[in-house]
């Protein structure tokens, strides 16, 4: 165990991890709830739940108050909506860690979700939605999305539509709130110059008089797919923004290391195989990578280039043959040790400033019930061999099961699937 860890009466788990060396304190308090928990009807209602509760409390009345409570001591405030969580958190020197914790329980307990206020941020996160239908990279993303999960809420964007935001009425968002903001979800992490019975002593304060409420199940995902599938989107630019998607593992899944160790060598960083054959051979993009998205039953993984629109096609030929040689040849012995080094001095490198250990704490808790040790991460990621990832590279970059997204200056969808079919072969 990582820290120190107590569980509140009501199921409220609190993590904390000493950092007496620093003088800052990072809090998070994170729930199990996010965008595909949401009915289709109500879609974004737990991005704008994580919008309102910087709107005002009865002691805070306005989000001004709140922020400058925490910027006014050099502290910054913030939060996020992801598919299965929502977080709420906040460093400040550890000489305000009781201000941090009173700040964010009072948005958690007392927001005021008041309704010329949920009017103001209905239209502030309509813009938010427009904003990203105008970024081609926005675009691409979420055009990627609807071409892999199609309907499942896994594809949905996290913020809604303008139709699903524009429908949410206060008091849905109350009943939402009142049964998913409750002790069964919510993790607090905390790490930092401040001991651990201080901060189980504030939780409980803040805390523990609620009623432990449940959690919700989540409606399993599944990869339906069985042929390639290819989605564009035409724009007049002068960049051809492009997205390549095959399975990945979910974070359940022991896999994932290896998955780690694939990422790294096919996308990560400048050393990368992509960036080596796509941007300093061939010269064919400034900008390309790789990624690995894992929730608790799928996964994906995400190939992603920005290209001159008359190099698309000799980009998308030239990505598949790099996945294809890493399904089909053994990796060197020396690209993996360095792929392991790669992610276990990003790692132990994060794990030096109080922020990354709170979401450490917090999302290990979350996702897995435990918070292993560093060194116990490190022993998974020596463990992973040759074999390791070429099976699972073999299992991964299955053609039949290739997506491709396009958002660019083309007319011709069916171009792109007939190509995405044809180096897929």
């Amino acid at each position: 165990m990582y820290g120190e860890k107590t569980v509140l009466p009501n199921g409220v788990r609190v993590l904390s991890y000493s950092m007496p060396h620093v003088r800052s304190v990072s809090l998070i308090f994170t729930y199990n709830i996010g965008s595909r928990y949401e009915p289709d009807p109500q879609a974004g209602i737990s991005h704008f739940i994580e919008h309102m509760l910087f709107k005002g409390t009865p002691t805070r009345p306005n989000p001004e108050q709140i922020a400058e409570q925490i910027e006014g001591v050099g502290g910054i405030l913030n939060a996020y909506t992801s598919r299965e969580q929502t977080g709420y958190w906040a460093k400040v020197p550890s000489t305000h860690f009781a201000l941090a914790f009173d700040v964010l329980g009072d948005m958690l307990r007392n927001s005021l979700f008041d309704a010329a206020e949920m009017e103001k941020e209905r239209g502030v996160i309509i813009e938010e939605i427009r904003a990203s239908e105008d970024d081609p990279t926005d675009v691409v993303g979420e055009l990627l999305n609807r071409v892999v999960w199609e309907e499942q809420a896994v594809g949905r964007p996290i913020a809604g539509t303008e139709e699903t935001v524009g429908g949410i009425s206060r008091e849905a968002m109350l009943e939402y709130f009142g049964r998913h903001y409750n002790p069964a979800n919510l993790v607090i992490g905390v790490a930092g110059n401040v001991g651990h019975a201080e901060v189980v002593a504030r939780a409980e304060a803040l805390f523990g008089d609620l009623a432990h409420g449940e959690t919700k199940p989540v409606e399993q995902a599944r990869m339906r797919q069985t042929a390639p599938r290819a989605g564009l989107v035409h724009r007049d630019d002068k960049q051809a923004n492009l997205m390549l998607a095959m399975p990945g593992v979910s974070y359940h899944d022991e896999r994932r290391y290896a998955q780690r160790a694939l990422d790294v060598i096919l996308g990560s960083g400048m050393s990368s195989r992509l960036f080596i054959e796509i941007r300093e051979r061939r010269g064919l993009a400034y900008s390309v990578g790789s990624y690995f998205s894992q929730l608790a039953d799928v996964g994906s993984g995400v190939v992603y280039a920005g290209v001159d629109p008359g190099k698309a096609e000799e980009t998308i030929r030239a990505v598949v043959a790099e996945l294809h040689k890493l399904r089909d040849a053994p990796v060197p012995a020396e690209e993996l040790a360095r792929s392991k080094e790669f992610r276990k001095g990003r790692m132990l490198m994060g794990l030096e400033d109080s922020q990354s250990v709170a979401s450490w704490l917090a999302s290990n808790e979350i996702l897995y019930g435990e918070v292993p040790t560093p060194e116990e991460v490190v022993a998974k990621i020596d463990a992973v061999t040759i074999e390791d990832v070429q099976t699972l590279a073999r299992d991964l970059f299955t053609p039949s099961r290739y997506s491709l997204a396009v958002v660019g200056p083309y007319d011709d969808e069916a171009r792109f699937l007939k190509l995405l079919e044809e180096v897929a072969a």
